[in-house]
């Protein structure tokens, strides 16, 4: 722990660093690559949506010796053909989704659950909810979230500028778009606790973002009256000087939500976690990685393209150069003075010390005083 937080202070003190900046085109072609990965799962596949989405019927079974893959298949024939979800709850009990059932059909459909399941009919819990509430529930999640985008992007330009406004919005949907493309890919049902979760992430990933942001703007105070870096070094300086920081909260967030994902739904089969769990984890490690790769070196690409930035980065790389054609000027005559003197040297040297060893000798063969 005492390397990384020497290694944390030398970066904060700009010793050491890496290029983000100078090498964006390179997470760009990245992030593309994986979001059209995501846009192709997502139109191949599409979304898994849950009953509270879709509409259907939710029934609860008490304890049963069936597997979750036998009750699915008999809710499956004993529903029609509708698409069935089963989960294992705890004591041994199932928890089945039928998706565009109504209340006509439920009931036939509960009967023979009970039949096949080997339970008493009024064991079986029956939920019902309509297509109409579900499509209620879906627009409001997609209303949330644009007003969560909007007042974002209002925030940001307030208190920073609009590039970086609009740069965050670009990592926001980078994230968006990867999450919701894992979901299609992977298959988990998008629930409720699905939208949460990318609301919470989206949250997340902007805290990191602002606290870039916030040290560039701290760091580019006055920027134009110095020669020394340009805004694309700044920029740069700021992402090495918080990378530690979040390197560390995000792997600080990714165990719990990794023991959510990984222990409490696929070992222990708590498969209701999956749709808050997965978003979280994909969502915390896209925010983490949009905020370093993405959102900073566009805030960087875009103030470059100003006048006042084009003059200081001229203005930087004539000192620069200025400074390398003197110092190659100093050191050509000292180049020539040394070997000119080494010359001398071998040439004088010599010669220079035997007579002073013959004239300590001589008078004193001995070499000792008289």
């Amino acid at each position: 722990m005492s390397k990384l937080g020497n290694i944390g202070a030398r970066l904060y003190r700009g010793e050491v660093g890496y290029d983000f900046i100078g090498k964006r085109k390179i997470w760009y072609g990245l992030s593309i690559l994986i979001t059209i990965t995501a846009i192709v799962g997502l139109a191949v596949r599409g979304l898994n949506m849950g009953i509270e989405f879709s509409g259907g019927a939710v029934f609860t079974t008490p304890k049963t010796s069936v597997s979750a893959s036998e009750a699915q298949h008999k809710a499956e024939s004993a529903a029609g053909g509708h698409q069935a979800v089963v989960q294992k709850l705890g004591g041994g009990a199932l928890r089945i989704q039928i998706s565009g059932l109504d209340t006509k059909q439920a009931l036939p459909v509960q009967e023979e659950l009970a039949k096949d399941l080997n339970v008493q009919v009024k064991d079986v819990n029956t939920q019902l909810v309509g297509p109409s509430w579900g499509e209620q529930i879906a627009n409001k999640a997609w209303l949330g979230l644009g007003i969560f985008m909007v007042l974002v992007v209002l925030y940001l330009a307030i208190a920073f500028e609009w590039r970086m406004a609009l740069a965050a919005l670009v990592a926001l949907i980078h994230d968006l778009t990867i999450t919701v493309g894992v979901y299609a890919l992977v298959g988990f049902e998008v629930t409720p606790g699905t939208v949460i979760g990318l609301l919470t992430i989206l949250g997340y990933s902007l805290y990191d973002t602002v606290v870039v942001f916030d040290s560039l703007k701290e760091a580019s105070k006055d920027i134009t009256k110095q020669t020394r870096f340009t805004y694309s070094e700044i920029a740069n300086r700021s992402i090495n000087s918080t990378l530690v920081r979040s390197i560390n909260t995000t792997v600080v967030a990714l165990l719990p939500v990794a023991g959510l994902l990984f222990v409490g739904g696929g070992v222990l089969g708590a498969g209701m976690l999956n749709d808050i769990s997965l978003a979280l984890f994909v969502g915390l490690a896209a925010g983490a990685y949009s905020s370093i790769f993405i959102a900073t070196p566009l805030v960087a690409e875009l103030k470059s393209r100003e006048p006042q930035m084009k003059a200081l980065t001229k203005r930087v790389q004539a000192k620069r150069a200025a400074a390398a054609a003197k110092e190659a000027n100093q050191e050509g005559p000292q180049a020539e003075d040394v070997e000119d003197a080494d010359a001398e040297d071998a040439a004088v040297v010599g010669p220079r010390r035997q007579p002073a060893s013959r004239n300590r000798g001589r008078g004193r063969p001995s070499g000792k005083r008289r």
